[in-house]
């Protein structure tokens, strides 16, 4: 894939309107999802949930690709079509989880680096004739006492660059995740700090490594109060705080950026993307990359008779899509979600 084409996926991935649909829970994530609703994580389980979601009609409105995981990406809807086809035919593009998870740190307690660039060349050519245009790479920055250290931050930071580069070599965009954890009592002013350090340190690096900005995208978490935290700031504190956060640290020429929800409700993390882009006036697209707050209502639906419910649980699904399709160009209301 070309510079030009890098950009035009890139691009694709944030249109109007339109976000990301994180589905790409590692086998132990997705087990604790599918407990949740009184299922075992079967492959046959995992099958028939991830195809109830890619299924849904219309999907392609307002989602523009899905992460994918390992196994999900070679897996076939269960009409024998392949997920990446399935995807394709309803203008959703592929995209694929590559990082090996965030493990200890070395010589840092309590903080973590994510493995995975060994073999990365390799598997990313297998990902890329196996279809995906795009994939994620996901860092975790701790605060607590004394952390994150600038250690963690540079080691995550290189290791997100060094993704980057390699993705762009093979030909897919790099989504880079440097996800700073809601965990925690700390206040809106420390996440702030520390957010604009954490993307410093990342955009330092791609650029050392050369690589293209304009077909990248930023998987951001939002300026937020820790979730122990006795005094939560509101949405539009949050927004604010977020935006000039970006502003300050983010360049321009990045293709855009998309939020994770980390921890929030499904309809807290659509009201904060909503109040951000009601602010306008950025250099990039301001879009989402929701998992648990996009699927946590179709998965509970589904879960109680998956059988039967399928089409219910796809509804709620079209709900929460186009809800942040809403929030993604400043147009969502509050009362949008009664009248669903």
């Amino acid at each position: 894939m070309s510079s030009s084409q890098l950009v035009e996926v890139a691009q694709a991935m944030v249109a109007e309107g339109k976000g990301i649909l994180a589905i790409d829970e590692s086998t132990g994530t997705i087990a604790k999802r599918l407990k949740s609703v009184n299922l075992e994580s079967t492959e046959d389980n995992r099958r028939a949930y991830r195809d109830m979601l890619l299924t849904t009609p219309g999907l392609g409105e307002h989602i523009s690709g899905a992460i994918l995981y390992d196994e999900t990406i070679r897996q076939s809807a269960l009409d024998g079509t392949p997920f990446v086809q399935v995807m394709t035919a309803a203008g959703v593009l592929p995209g694929i989880k590559v990082d090996t998870g965030a493990h200890p740190l070395a010589g840092h307690p309590g903080e973590k680096v994510t493995e995975g660039l060994d073999g990365l060349r390799g598997r990313l050519d297998e990902y890329a004739s196996l279809g995906a245009k795009f994939a994620k790479w996901r860092a975790v920055i701790t605060i607590g006492e004394n952390m994150p250290t600038a250690a963690c931050v540079d080691a995550n930071a290189h290791a997100l660059a060094r993704y980057a580069a390699l993705c762009q070599e093979a030909g897919i965009v790099p989504m880079v995740e440097p996800e700073v954890l809601m965990d925690g009592d700390h206040s809106l002013d420390t996440c702030y700090e520390v957010t604009e350090a954490t993307l410093r340190a990342l955009f330092n690096q791609l650029y050392d490594q050369n690589v293209l900005l304009e077909g990248t995208i930023l998987k951001a978490s939002m300026v937020i109060s820790g979730s122990e935290a006795s005094n939560r700031a509101g949405v539009q504190d949050v927004a604010e705080a977020t935006i000039q956060c970006l502003l300050n640290a983010v360049p321009a020429a990045l293709a855009g950026v998309v939020f994770l929800s980390g921890g929030q409700s499904e309809v807290e993390a659509t009201a904060h993307l909503d109040a951000m882009n009601k602010i306008g006036g950025l250099p990039w697209p301001l879009s989402f990359s929701y998992g648990r707050a996009l699927q946590a209502g179709a998965l509970s639906t589904w879960g109680e008779n998956p059988a039967e419910n399928v089409a219910a649980a796809q509804a709620a699904l079209a709900h929460r899509a186009r809800m942040n399709g809403l929030a993604a160009t400043g147009q969502y209301e509050d009362s949008l979600e009664q009248a669903a």
